[in-house]
């Protein structure tokens, strides 16, 4: 029979713990783009994904808490009536009980169902925040940094929802 050596099962236990945060902080970022498609006639799923005092940064504006939040998805959904968003290549940098992300992001935006084609596509990466909390790891800040987009941006002409 082979023993442990107490050393040995400490690091074994801290390795599971790295391991399981960093598979808990990727769902974390997969939920919120999953939440942009699929639940974007609620925002019940907010409390899920980012933390009260959440700050998002885009192109076209700043987020604040979960008003801001509410205010941003807004404007999502008078905008394009779906999207579809695509991120990963997690590069996860824990200490404790917060973390720093930094990931692909790909999104296409559409405009009207019945042309799907005539869509709105950007792609680039965002540098995330996240913490522990009592819930889970959530999302406390959020930066995307546009590097490309192809297609007619919100707000060109002839194109109003």
């Amino acid at each position: 029979m082979t023993t442990t050596a107490p050393g040995e099962l400490a690091e074994l236990r801290a390795t599971v713990r790295t391991l399981s945060d960093r598979a808990e902080i990727a769902a974390v970022c997969e939920r919120y783009a999953m939440h942009l498609d699929r639940d974007r006639g609620n925002d019940d799923w907010f409390g899920q994904v980012f933390t009260d005092d959440v700050h998002l940064v885009f192109p076209m504006g700043e987020y604040k808490g979960m008003e801001g939040l509410a205010a941003f998805q807004q404007m999502a959904r008078t905008t394009f009536a779906r999207t579809h968003h695509l991120t990963g290549a997690y590069a996860i940098d824990l200490d404790g009980d917060e973390a720093r992300v930094r990931a692909h992001l790909t999104a296409f935006h559409v405009r009207e169902p019945a042309e799907p084609s005539a869509h709105f596509a950007i792609g680039g990466h965002y540098d995330a925040h996240v913490v522990r909390t009592p819930a889970g790891w959530r999302i406390r800040s959020f930066v995307f940094d546009l590097v490309w987009n192809a297609g007619e941006a919100p707000g060109a002409k002839g194109h109003s929802r």
